[in-house]
């Protein structure tokens, strides 16, 4: 048996004191040329106080043109080392490992946000995306690597590579999305290939003791379950990712395609081999009961998001109270704010029905 509180240690060395992990949460909370605010560093530095074993930042754009939200955390640019420097100095204050998660949205990026199409691996006309040409595909891969850069410069442990949600790297994934004919597109080994290519690039230019993870969710946005377990398969194989983050939406589900239902999501990911590549899951991990099940599991360690929010000392929490069962919703904005979230976070908080009173 797994306990919540032991540590862990990746195979790049990185050490995590328990096995809680803040979940990358989309907060609205910085500012919209990319930089980090005050609410946004109160906001994570009090998860770190609150005994997360790691600290993830929400998604934090590769490229301009890929922001996926207002009030959007970028690490686009040398411009924003100054805020995430804070904002690594106060989560490691507090033994957490600070890791920033690299993303790009897409086809998803809304167009009144970027002054322009957002852009896609081939042309969507639902999203009026258009595609990315050969050079772009290349210039996005080396803007990834770049990020990655940029945060070990700030102090981040690592980086999590986002995959998953259909933001850009799904995108390239979902054969549904992906018409391209070229070196990028067609096979599951071509639509892989820049997931691959930035995974690599990370580890060759960060080194060895760079944390490294990936994002993946198998379900929706035209992918494939049995085809993002091959991937995940791949970058174990590998050996560059020391760990895999699978997003299941509800942990405890089983798949949507009917030809999947003999066994929940949870266990068709738990016949990988994992070798030395540790792995968490995320989706309706509510409370103690949840946290020990998925440990229980042989999941390595758990990512908590709604909880999160509710209680910025959760895992503090489970860790006393073996039994302990988060406040119930709706919850006041008083209890939000106490609880570290800024006005921008709980405004977009209430368009999650019966979520805040």
């Amino acid at each position: 048996m797994i306990r919540a509180n032991s540590t862990l240690t990746f195979s790049c060395g990185a050490f995590m004191k328990n096995r809680f992990m803040l979940a990358p949460l989309t907060n609205q909370q910085s500012h919209d040329d990319g930089q980090l605010s005050t609410d946004e560093l109160k906001w994570l530095t009090m998860r770190a106080e609150g005994g997360f074993g790691l600290v993830m930042t929400c998604a934090s754009h590769v490229q301009e043109v890929g922001k996926g939200f207002p009030g959007q955390l970028g690490i686009f640019s040398d411009n924003l080392i100054e805020g995430h420097k804070k904002l690594t100095a106060n989560i490691k204050t507090h033994g957490s490992l600070a890791v920033v998660q690299l993303h790009h949205a897409g086809m998803r990026s809304p167009a009144e946000l970027i002054n322009g199409n957002p852009v896609c691996p081939s042309n969507n006309e639902k999203t009026n995306a258009r595609g990315l040409t050969i050079t772009e595909v290349k210039q996005l891969r080396e803007d990834f690597i770049s990020a990655a850069i940029r945060a070990k410069k700030c102090g981040y442990n690592g980086v999590e590579v986002h995959g998953a949600h259909g933001y850009i790297l799904t995108q390239f994934l979902s054969a549904e999305i992906n018409k391209r004919t070229d070196d990028y597109g067609g096979s599951l080994l071509n639509r892989s290939r820049l997931l691959f290519e930035i995974v690599d690039g990370i580890r060759l230019k960060c080194g060895k003791e760079f944390l490294l993870g990936v994002r993946l969710s198998p379900e929706r946005f035209g992918m494939d379950l049995e085809e993002v377990k091959t991937v995940c398969q791949g970058l174990i194989d590998e050996g560059n990712i020391d760990f895999l983050d699978i997003s299941l939406w509800d942990s405890f589900k089983i798949p949507h395609e009917e030809r999947y239902q003999k066994i929940t999501l949870l266990e068709h990911f738990k016949s990988l081999d994992f070798k030395q590549v540790k792995w968490t899951v995320a989706g309706k991990i509510s409370n103690a009961f949840d946290v020990q099940k998925i440990l229980d599991s042989e999941v390595d360690f758990v990512t908590i998001g709604t909880s999160a929010i509710l209680h910025h000392n959760f895992p503090k929490l489970v860790i006393e109270h073996p039994n302990f069962i988060p406040i119930t919703v709706p919850v006041s904005e008083e209890h939000l704010k106490k609880e570290g979230l800024g006005e921008k976070f709980i405004k977009y908080l209430k368009r999650w029905p019966d979520f805040v009173k």
